[in-house]
């Protein structure tokens, strides 16, 4: 995962560092700072650990271990480069800095365990007169990633339209792309990915109350395994995406398990589905909703399910101080990996469930499954690299995805965010 540090220059004594301007050395002094608050060793080229004047040894770097109190290590290659893109763009920098190639966790160090302990620390990393500055450097969202009719679709499209087979070649066979629920009673190493997807659907399922006769709708369709589960319990179900690709191999599956007549996909924006429905479930769809369209998905879903229903959310979650600090602030996830995409805080969800007529009756989180799942994706990504490579999904993909379930599976790990399944049902219902 990491080249050998003996590819990393060292400077000749004789040599100067490229003079920095202002924003430059803001950054870099920033970072010192932040070194000072984090147990991870950020090293120079030379060796030299930043903010401090401790230098390491090049055979202790180069022998794959890590330093004698076990800390995670991270290695700048190009530091200039790198104080730079930071001055620049903050919340992006850090990110894009990766795919670059200017810093690496150090030998012996995985990308995640460098990771975790800012993602603990990111409400006091840096000083709080400097957090309430803040908005100086936020770059706002696109309005073209608010969730609207227009540009929901081309969203969707720039994540899961990329390639079936790129998916395929990372997942688990039930090619299922959302967190998965182990079993709290046996080692995690014991437990196949799939069985784990497997118990999370048929979870999601239960609290729908999906059994046989069951009018099912599913908003975001995924690869189908969900439909095709809930159909080989007995129910009719429709499901609805956006994505063109995940549709057609959906209807495939679908097809192949000899069930398409109990299952239909259609590529539906979910403010126009129509009909009522005695259960509806929907798996990490409303984080690709938009804050701005909250009301609208849940005021659609109380159309849309019969009085006595039931709907079962998955959605990844963040603390409610969280959310009120991003929310409208735009950062590397929405700009590399999911354009549009925002996370809600439970809070958020129920008083605007509440708001369309809907109730939460029953929450259950487990966001340490998703840091395990993310931990398998990127095991398994990474392995399959070779077969994915190709003129389209060169080196700065890989270097990109990489980080991108590195960096979600740290905010699950340090607790940052969070997952549940959240169960809602009409106000005016009766709850059985």
């Amino acid at each position: 995962m990491t080249a050998d540090s003996s590819t990393i220059p060292v400077p000749r004594p004789a040599e100067r560092a490229p003079l920095l301007g202002a924003p430059a050395q803001v950054a870099r002094a920033l970072l010192r700072t932040t070194a000072g608050r984090v147990p991870v060793d950020i090293a120079l080229p030379d060796g030299t650990l930043l903010g401090s004047p401790t230098r390491r040894g090049r055979s202790e770097r180069t022998c794959g271990t890590r330093s004698s109190d076990d800390r995670p290590g991270i290695e700048l290659v190009r530091p200039e480069d790198f104080y730079r893109r930071l001055a620049r763009d903050p919340k992006v920098g850090i990110g894009e800095a990766y795919t670059a190639g200017e810093w690496r966790p150090a030998p012996g160090t995985d990308l995640a365990d460098a990771l975790t302990p800012f993602a603990e620390r990111v409400s006091t990393l840096l000083p709080g007169w400097l957090l309430r500055l803040r908005r100086l450097v936020d770059q706002p969202i696109p309005a073209t990633q608010l969730g609207s009719r227009t540009d929901t679709q081309p969203n969707i499209a720039a994540h899961y339209d990329l390639s079936n087979d790129l998916f395929a070649a990372f997942l688990d066979p039930t090619l299922t792309y959302s967190c998965a629920l182990f079993d709290r009673d046996r080692a995690l190493a014991e437990q196949d990915l799939a069985d784990a997807q497997q118990r999370k659907i048929q979870t999601v399922l239960d609290l729908a109350r999906v059994r046989r006769g069951t009018q099912l709708l599913e908003i975001g369709t995924g690869w189908g395994t969900l439909a095709i589960e809930a159909a080989r319990r007995g129910a009719t179900v429709r499901t609805v995406t956006l994505s063109v690709e995940q549709a057609h191999l959906a209807r495939e599956r679908i097809a192949a398990a000899r069930l398409s007549d109990r299952v239909e996909v259609v590529v539906q924006d979910y403010r126009d589905i129509p009909g009522s429905y005695d259960a509806i479930v929907s798996v990490e769809m409303i984080e690709a909703v938009g804050e701005r369209y909250w009301p609208d998905y849940f005021t659609t879903l109380a159309r849309l399910v019969r009085p006595r229903g039931a709907i079962a959310l998955q959605s990844i979650l963040m603390s409610h101080d969280r959310y009120l600090a991003t929310r409208h602030s735009y950062g590397w996830i929405q700009k590399h990996i999911f354009p549009g995409g925002i996370i809600p805080s439970s809070r958020a969800v129920e008083q605007h469930a509440s708001a369309a007529g809907l109730r939460l009756t029953r929450q259950h989180a487990f966001g340490a499954d998703y840091a395990e799942t993310l931990r398998r994706w990127r095991t398994s990504f990474l392995a399959a690299w070779p077969s994915i490579r190709s003129e389209r999904f060169d080196e700065d993909f890989r270097r990109t995805w990489e980080f991108y379930l590195a960096y979600c599976e740290a905010g699950f790990r340090a607790g940052y965010l969070d997952v549940a399944q959240l169960r809602l049902e009409p106000t005016d219902g009766t709850a059985r």
